[in-house]
């Protein structure tokens, strides 16, 4: 399952109605990765969610984010990371997938797996 990183830290990003129904849906998916992980091991099925922030991808690369980031004085704290990266790529969250559904993460399930470049834990 795919959540964000809002899913795992709900700062509520700039404090609208919208970015705090934003970060609750994103806390369900955890909920619902946890009851399923909890309910399916048994069947020998593995569920777990990745959290990813700060995608490059059209969705954040356009100017009317880039014009809500200048507007905001928090924008740049919302989207900053702890590692000296921008962005979070693609194939970052496509390989952390990848590695969950192979035989080398057999024993990982119930796990939130941040890809946010440490932006998490700031």
């Amino acid at each position: 399952m795919t959540s964000s990183a809002q899913g795992l830290v709900g700062r509520g990003g700039d404090g609208s109605a919208a970015m705090f129904a934003y970060a609750a849906a994103k806390h369900g998916v955890v909920g619902l990765m946890r009851s399923a992980a909890n309910a399916y091991a048994q069947h020998n099925i593995r569920v777990n969610t990745v959290h990813p922030t700060g995608v490059a991808t059209p969705m954040i690369m356009n100017e009317f984010t880039a014009s809500r980031i200048r507007e905001n004085p928090n924008g740049s704290r919302l989207s900053a990371n702890l590692l000296p990266v921008p962005y979070v790529e693609s194939e970052d969250v496509t390989n952390a997938v990848m590695w969950l559904v192979s035989p080398k993460s057999r024993h990982v399930t119930g796990v939130a797996l941040p890809v946010d470049a440490g932006h998490t834990v700031m």
